[in-house]
């Protein structure tokens, strides 16, 4: 009687065998964080070891796939082009035109029609786009010199420490290693039926 309870706990002891295994595989992703000797063997959690590696590969991903100058350059270029900031500019040569320009020179107010205040607007309007435009390509150029992203990332992860190393991967991949923990004991318990059934 005994045994037959036993045959039937197969799937359950499998299902824990197999939870357990794969939460300490998870876990031995991270730790131990220092690298231990046992005998001969060096063991140290994957992440740890690798987090130069991991620092360098990054830093290559984010800088040419995820993140450039080029970008900033690029969006800064649409920002700049948009219909807001062409109504700001607009706005800000209306008013130098009709106030500031005619406050400091007084006998302009002779000429300044409605027509010739557009014609001056838009000759101003499209110097001044360009300019910015200029302006933003040169700022990309010397951020391009200047900054290396690859470097900075790199830089960074490999600044952090094994507990903020962890910290960070677990945020982005709880999920996943949840699954992983669980998949263990669904295989586990699968593996259980099997042997109840061949027993």
């Amino acid at each position: 009687m005994n045994q037959n309870i036993t045959i039937y706990l197969f799937p359950f002891i499998g299902a824990l065998i197999g939870w357990i295994t794969n939460y300490i595989a998870v876990k031995m992703l991270f730790h131990p964080r220092k690298e231990i000797r046992i005998f001969f063997f060096k063991i140290q959690g994957v992440f740890p070891k690798r987090q130069k590696n991991l620092a360098e590969k990054l830093g290559q991903i984010v800088s040419s796939e995820l993140f450039s100058i080029e970008d900033i350059k690029i969006k800064l270029k649409e920002r700049a082009n948009s219909p807001e900031v062409i109504k700001e500019l607009e706005n800000h040569i209306d008013k130098f035109l009709k106030d500031k320009l005619i406050k400091s020179f007084p006998m302009l107010q002779m000429f300044m029609n409605t027509t010739l205040i557009r014609t001056v607007k838009e000759a101003l309007l499209v110097e001044l786009k360009a300019i910015v435009n200029i302006m933003i390509e040169k700022l990309g150029q010397e951020l391009h010199e200047s900054i290396d992203v690859h470097q900075i990332v790199k830089e960074k992860v490999e600044s952090f420490s094994s507990e903020k190393l962890e910290e960070i991967i677990f945020t982005i991949m709880k999920k996943e290693f949840v699954f992983i923990e669980l998949i263990g004991g669904v295989l586990g318990f699968i593996i259980g039926l099997f042997q109840t059934a061949l027993y």
